[in-house]
């Protein structure tokens, strides 16, 4: 067993390999921060999300807060060294990342500072870039600012979607996880300042990014298609 006990926070897909992976490293994650569950399909049932339906099954404490400024209480009660993140679906406020006393990490789908924001895989493949990555980083206050801790790439193929991207880069981002923790237990993690001249953004996609103009180029339209897909 590792010696440092954490708390993860994420909600889809994405973020279960990290979740999986710092379990079997033997970390003690004291407690998984998660959305609500939301209806889903044509009945509008509640319908259990991918990292609180993976964290039943390992048998880990959830916690679903509608927002998680309202869990500080909870939160200090868990007295966990460290926090983890991917994909969480919310900002957390100064007052949660005060909490823990080694840090708070990110997971992040691009190579920072490229493609800060809500949708750096989409983003990657619609601005037509050949290579992207995951990156652990120190979390502060702006969006994906943070100190870079490792970096991990990939090159982008020309038959990769986003969804066949997002697949490969969840699993890069759980060893890259893993082994920042790792380095991290040891006292030796790497710390480096991004360079925010270098900065660019992946904000959320909006219906619209769907539409496709036949008056663009064949290479465009193809970025847009797989871009988009799912």
């Amino acid at each position: 067993m590792n010696g440092l006990n954490l708390v993860f926070m994420g909600t889809p897909q994405i973020a279960c390999p990290s979740l999986k992976a710092v379990v079997k490293a033997g970390f003690k994650v004291v407690g998984v921060y998660t959305q609500p569950d939301r209806p889903a399909g044509r009945g509008r049932l509640l319908s259990r999300g991918p990292v609180a339906a993976l964290a039943d099954e390992l048998g880990l404490l959830v916690h679903q807060p509608g927002r998680i400024k309202d869990a500080l209480d909870e939160l200090t009660g868990l007295k966990a060294a460290i926090l983890c993140t991917m994909a969480f679906g919310q900002i957390l406020p100064q007052a949660v990342l005060d909490l823990f006393p080694q840090g708070c990490l990110n997971v992040h789908a691009s190579l920072l500072p490229l493609l800060r924001g809500a949708a750096p895989i989409n983003r990657a493949i619609l601005e037509g870039h050949a290579i992207t990555g995951v990156t652990t980083m120190f979390m502060d206050a702006g969006m994906d600012t943070g100190d870079i801790i490792r970096q991990d790439s990939t090159p982008i193929g020309p038959q990769d979607t986003a969804g066949s991207l997002a697949e490969r880069l969840s699993l890069m981002g759980a060893e890259l996880l893993v082994a920042t923790l790792q380095s991290l237990a040891q006292g030796r993690a790497p710390r480096a300042p991004q360079d925010h001249a270098r900065a660019t953004y992946a904000p959320m996609l909006a219906k619209s990014d769907g539409l496709l103009d036949w008056k663009l180029g064949a290479a465009e339209l193809d970025y847009r298609v797989r871009g988009l897909d799912p």
